[in-house]
């Protein structure tokens, strides 16, 4: 679970320590106070995406962390080698800066953004203001119910086998061609084959092309050093060079061999640069005969290498892409050239590739017909609890239009139809839900989706909006029950919920010196019992609503207590 969030400079709120409880948290506040903000730190922590625009005016960065606490073997953990420290705590990190960049660590280690979210995923779900909008989207209810029915793994299965049927379908597509099309493509492939042949391409071959040319442009002045150094070692018949003089000193020492060590040393070093000295003179003399060149040999050159360079413009890069190049296209000639063999193959693994992903699709569709009629009663059971027992759900299926009856996502389209009144046929949900009717629903879908995942920790952002009176109440008892097994957060504008909760923290906006301030405060029961009568009351509290809200406070300890007994 989330125990400590601490927030810096992040819109409203220079610095903010807020620590959750297990069970119901539910955050109040004026609209504007900043409520949302801690929300949007939660994602910030989490991985999710987070503007620089969040930064407060001024502040250099705006910095975030979470504590989890009570944490169970997560995948994260075995895919990335972090776990939680000694005292079972897992912190994250995450500092925003100006320039766009971000700061993340968990348990101090440095990692990414993306790996901070695939983190955050595992440990904490947050459910918007705005989550609603996507029950009436219909492109989102096949997803919902593959959660609801932990499809995961037989969707991969199914896309599997549809990747390679579309594969095949590709290789297919790209040989049906009509004759003029194959004509013209057979002439471009044979004209680019013979122009790559023609040049007799070879790998490497530029890199060695480049360093002779370097060579034949300096040759001239390289001819003349290894002849100045020839000359400086080896001499002529008219001045002696370094290997004459050192061949007289060593003369002049030989006549005193044996007299004095010493000398004796000298003569054998001499020897030894005589020696040396006459190697590197007859090296000189090679190397000069090897600088001597055709004139047109750097012509051709340069032509060889102004040839390659066309080419490259035109097939690759570097003569390895060329010759790369060559390959495929002999392949696609081959292919044209022999199409009709290649197709009348490809189509028997076309039937055998698209029987096998008809089957499974047949079992996904199958597994979904089954999740479908579980979700509808799970669906009906809970809005019954949320004061709509006459709310008829169901979901319908239908067939995937197209040649195949297929798509990426199997042989089904999936939409959820209600009905909220007796006698009224099912229609679709964004045809007859209401703001109140669809937070419930929303609420329903989510507290069943999260009954399969392992995430602990369950953020509401003002998901009671259109919701009041007695659905309220019913509401804040559903939220109460979830909390048993999961942590909510719950940030919330209704006395109803804030008084159902465990722990109620307030968020209050003020100003000191100019600036505007948020501070999160946990309250007690008599700041508790304000609160919730402001929220009945508004700006006037009377004595008759803080009864009221004493009252309420009361009824939820009751029903709390009658819950978990």
């Amino acid at each position: 679970m989330l125990s400590v969030l601490h927030i810096e400079n992040i819109a409203v709120i220079e610095s903010a320590d807020i620590a959750f409880a297990p069970g119901f948290n539910a955050l109040t506040g004026e609209t504007g106070a900043g409520k949302s903000i801690v929300v949007d730190a939660m994602g910030a922590v989490t991985g999710e995406r987070a503007s620089r625009e969040l930064i407060r005016t001024g502040a250099k960065s705006a910095f975030v962390t979470g504590t989890f606490t009570d944490l169970g073997p997560l995948p994260y953990f075995a895919e990335s080698g972090i776990s939680p420290d000694e005292n079972g705590e897992l912190l994250l990190q995450r500092e925003i800066l100006p320039d766009g960049r971000n700061l993340c660590r968990v348990n101090g280690r440095p990692v990414t953004v993306a790996q901070l979210r695939a983190l955050g995923r595992q440990l904490l779900n947050i459910h918007g203001q705005h989550d609603g909008q996507q029950l009436l989207d219909e492109n989102c209810h096949l997803e919902y119910l593959d959660r609801f029915g932990a499809l995961e793994g037989p969707l991969e299965v199914y896309r599997e086998a549809y990747s390679r049927l579309s594969e095949i379908t590709r290789k297919m597509d790209a040989l049906r061609m009509d004759e003029a099309e194959k004509a013209r493509k057979v002439d471009t492939l044979q004209f680019q084959i013979g122009e790559l042949e023609r040049a007799e391409l070879r790998s490497g071959e530029e890199e060695e092309l480049e360093e002779r040319r370097e060579l034949l442009r300096n040759a001239a002045d390289l001819a003349q050093a290894a002849s100045t150094a020839h000359y400086a070692l080896s001499g002529d018949d008219d001045s002696p060079g370094a290997v004459a003089l050192l061949m007289e000193a060593e003369q002049a020492l030989e006549r005193l061999s044996g007299v004095s060590p010493e000398l004796d040393a000298l003569r054998s070093q001499l020897t030894n640069c005589r020696v040396q000295a006459q190697d590197a003179g007859d090296s000189a003399r090679s190397l000069q005969g090897s600088f001597d060149f055709e004139p047109r040999e750097l012509d051709m050159l340069e032509g060889r290498l102004d040839t390659l360079y066309r080419l490259k413009r035109k097939y690759g890069e570097t003569v390895e892409n060329m010759i790369d190049y060559l390959e495929q296209c002999r392949r696609e000639l081959d292919e044209i050239q022999f199409a009709d063999d290649t197709l009348l193959r490809l189509e028997q693994e076309w039937q055998k590739a698209f029987s096998e992903a008809r089957k499974q699709a047949k079992d996904l569709s199958e597994k979904r017909q089954q999740a479908g009629e579980a979700l509808a009663q799970r669906i009906q059971a809970e809005l019954a609890q949320l004061d709509m027992p006459k709310v008829r759900f169901k979901t319908e299926f239908g067939s995937v239009e197209g040649e195949t009856g297929l798509n990426g996502d199997g042989m089904d389209t999936v939409r959820f139809l209600m009905s909220a009144n007796v006698g009224e046929d099912l229609k679709p949900i964004q045809k007859i839900a209401s703001g109140g009717e669809l937070a419930r629903i929303m609420l329903c879908l989510k507290n069943v989706l999260a009954e399969n995942d392992d995430v602990h920790t369950l953020v509401f952002d003002e998901v009671d909006t259109g919701v009041s009176g007695r659905a309220a109440q019913k509401v804040a008892q559903k939220l109460a029950q979830v909390a048993r097994r999961k942590q909510v957060l719950c940030v919330t504008h209704l006395p109803q919920i804030a008084a159902m909760a465990d722990v109620h923290f307030s968020v209050e906006k003020g100003e000191q010196k100019g600036r505007t301030y948020t501070a999160v405060e946990a309250l007690d029961r008599s700041h508790r019992q304000a609160e919730l009568a402001r929220l009945t009351s508004g700006e006037h509290i009377s004595q008759a609503a803080l009864d009221s809200a004493g009252e309420m406070l009361d009824a939820a300890e009751d029903y709390k207590q009658g819950a978990n007994a």
